[in-house]
């Protein structure tokens, strides 16, 4: 019954989220600027370089919402 640590990771997926993966294309796209996603239960946390990354993307957070399709509340975070 004992399985290796390799036979574990064998099946195991390791690709992103959508969710993150639309999140960190938005930002990207419009703003050429890599973000950090950490997605929990309810809230998909998202830390920024700068304040002023932070500020825009707090007034575009229904669009963000809608290009990661979820209903997860979007917490913005400086680095």
């Amino acid at each position: 019954m004992s399985n290796s640590l390799a036979d574990l990771l064998a099946n195991k997926d390791f690709d992103e989220p959508e969710e993150m993966k639309a999140i960190k294309q938005y930002v990207q796209k419009n703003y050429q600027v890599d973000v950090e996603i950490q997605l929990r239960d309810k809230e998909i946390i998202v830390t920024t370089p700068s304040a002023a990354l932070a500020n825009t993307l707090r007034l575009k957070l229904p669009e963000l919402r809608k290009a990661a399709a979820t209903d997860k509340r979007i917490v913005l975070r400086i680095r």
